[in-house]
């Protein structure tokens, strides 16, 4: 049962509408029925915590402002509230795996902490687009209860002299603040090898720093960071992530599954999904969200109530005509 103070930060947290507040007493109080062996009644209250929304919707959020550039004109980050969950992907068995652990784990640092375990707190998922890293990303915050932080990489890096590390340094200190699922999107312009002749001085600096930061945080937050091109990043990055994630493109059978998913709620008449996810076969699961959202789409224009073959036969022609 939660402690007194808890429940005081608690109340006053949604008193004043302190989101950040109210996310990191509940995580507490996560993290000790954890420590209790209370598992089903932590996994429980990570469920609602990533269901529940804001602490009051016909009111503006307290959240502290993310970070901007030197200019204040720009801010590095945005904070938005994940809707998904694992159950809500088809993930390859050692990316589900891999963060299912990281869930489990998280809500136990302090016992890990305590035992001298270094935390696995850093994430790298590597593989082409459209495959799931960033849905991967944003369920795994929600399955945490924490608010998700996806980093503009076009905001971060600067033309001015020395900048790009101090936007960084700004981004590291704002995630020091609360428990954070922290996105490095298209990481590799960030982390782009120092053996590339092409870089200039500027770049190669930044990478160093950024090392540096990676290796000294310990604070709140998870740190993640994706990839589409994993050659041009620098060959000190890969050691500097507890794990290295693959997102590969989906076989015909996840397509088929990932189908039936989309269009579960959505009714739909003589559509053979078999022969759909095989016309399907090596495109991304960006591919398959697509043609569920075109067939809907389609069939909502035609003014059915229902996705029909013609409806999915349609889609197929738009999805498969454009490159990926």
């Amino acid at each position: 049962m939660a402690a007194g103070r808890h429940l005081k930060t608690l109340f006053r947290a949604f008193h004043t509408r302190d989101e950040l507040a109210f996310r990191r007493v509940a995580m507490e109080i996560i993290e000790e029925e954890q420590a209790k062996q209370h598992h089903a009644l932590a996994r429980d209250l990570q469920k609602l915590l990533a269901a529940g929304g804001s602490l009051d919707t016909s009111a503006t959020v307290v959240l502290p402002e993310p970070p901007k550039d030197r200019e204040g004109e720009w801010p590095l980050a945005e904070v938005r509230t994940p809707d998904r969950l694992f159950e809500d992907l088809i993930l390859s068995p050692r990316v589900g795996d891999v963060l299912s652990q990281f869930v489990a784990e998280v809500s136990r640092w302090s016992e890990l902490d305590a035992a001298g375990i270094p935390r696995r707190q850093r994430l790298l998922f590597r593989g082409p687009p459209g495959c799931g890293k960033t849905s991967a990303a944003e369920a795994l915050a929600s399955e945490l209860g924490r608010p998700f932080l996806l980093i503009r990489i076009d905001a971060v890096v600067s033309s001015y002299l020395g900048e790009t590390a101090s936007n960084l340094r700004r981004i590291f200190d704002y995630i020091d603040q609360a428990p954070f699922v922290v996105l490095f999107d298209e990481f590799d312009s960030l982390g782009r090898s120092r053996e590339d002749a092409s870089e200039h001085g500027e770049m190669k600096r930044v990478v160093t720093a950024f090392l540096q930061m990676i290796d000294t945080y310990r604070g709140p937050s998870l740190l993640l960071a994706a990839t589409n091109h994993p050659d041009l990043m620098d060959s000190a990055i890969w050691r500097r992530f507890d794990e290295v994630l693959e997102f590969q493109h989906p076989t015909v059978h996840e397509i088929r599954r990932l189908l039936r998913l989309r269009l579960r709620l959505a009714p739909h008449r003589g559509v053979d999904i078999d022969k759909v996810a095989s016309a399907l076969k090596g495109l991304p699961h960006a591919a398959a969200e697509k043609l569920a959202v075109d067939a809907r789409r389609f069939a909502l224009l035609r003014g059915n109530t229902e996705v029909h073959a013609d409806d999915v036969r349609e889609a197929i022609a738009s999805v498969t005509a454009r490159p990926w």
